[in-house]
């Protein structure tokens, strides 16, 4: 498994390293002493773990997971224990306090193995002809995936749109990803999955990316909708539709 360090203590860095060097199933790919480093080598090294301190000159850990269109597995690793909370609310597996207890971290890689055990076990793709049932306070629907025009993240949650309707389901987008075939829906930023069956229109957008438009709904009368490519993901758009 790849893991990145990102602190901008030194000294902290090379501790948390030696600690990782009895874990012979954690591979560390590089360090990083601030946000901006950390961006680049997760560009370069698609890691399945960060290492990641909150307080850094810059911008935050927080801000740098913000900023991800997939974030890996995090470890937040921290000199303060106010930020417990939120880190759970972007779903950290583990909160380790400096200096850190070779127990805890022992603990939070235990807790990184079974999470990944799981998730193999259960991992089902789901296909194009599926149905899915979706439940919004008093509302349900049962929806066949080919229908499902684009997903959008809203915190924890995950807006569905199809039809005419857009249904409010608790999941996070990185974990309805890991369900749906890459081949029909893609990721297209850190907020937007969509159906490339119902892509209609390709044109070139600033800094590299894309602006896509969606197929109208012939059934409601709505317009295509325009979602944006980011410029990290474009490369990879390109290169599934073309031949």
């Amino acid at each position: 498994m790849k893991a990145l360090i990102i602190d901008d203590e030194r000294l902290a860095r090379k501790e948390l390293a030696s600690l990782l060097e009895k874990h012979d199933h954690i591979h560390i790919a590089g360090e990083a002493a601030n946000a901006d480093e950390a961006e680049a080598l997760i560009a370069e090294h698609h890691p399945d773990l960060l290492f990641l301190d909150i307080n850094m000159p810059g911008r935050s850990g927080f801000e740098l997971l913000e900023g991800l269109e997939q974030a890996p597995q995090v470890i937040f690793i921290t000199a303060y224990d106010e930020h417990a909370l939120k880190a759970f609310e972007v779903n950290a597996l583990d909160y380790l306090l400096k200096p850190i207890d070779p127990e805890r971290l022992d603990a939070a890689l235990n807790k990184l193995r079974q999470s990944n055990e799981d998730a193999g076990s259960q991992r089902t793709v789901l296909r194009e002809e599926d149905q899915i049932f979706l439940k919004d306070g008093e509302k349900c629907w049962f929806v066949t995936l080919k229908d499902v025009r684009w997903f959008e993240s809203e915190g924890n949650y995950v807006r569905v749109r199809f039809a005419d309707q857009k249904p409010l389901v608790l999941r996070s987008l990185n974990k309805l990803e890991d369900k749906l075939d890459p081949h029909v829906f893609f990721r297209a930023n850190r907020k937007h999955i969509i159906n490339l069956r119902w892509v209609d229109k390709i044109e070139p957008w600033f800094n590299g990316g894309l602006m896509v438009k969606l197929k109208p709904n012939t059934k409601t009368g709505q317009e295509g909708e325009q979602i944006e490519v980011s410029r990290r993901q474009a490369a990879r758009f390109k290169e599934l539709l073309s031949l």
